[in-house]
């Protein structure tokens, strides 16, 4: 499934809307830690998988 770009401009203007053009670094902030979190959680359970088969 591919997003168009008319379909990102249309969400980009609801988020606008929504949050206001002040919110929207704090929102991006708030994503970039939470992606950055969930591969370090996923990195740490591959490394756990990883010696639980060495074991």
């Amino acid at each position: 499934m591919k997003i168009s770009t008319t379909e990102l401009l249309i969400v980009l203007a609801v988020v606008i809307v929504i949050f206001g053009p002040t919110q929207i670094p704090k929102l991006t902030k708030m994503m970039g830690k939470s992606i950055k979190n969930l591969r370090a959680g996923m990195s740490e359970g591959d490394e756990e998988k990883k010696d639980k088969t060495e074991e």
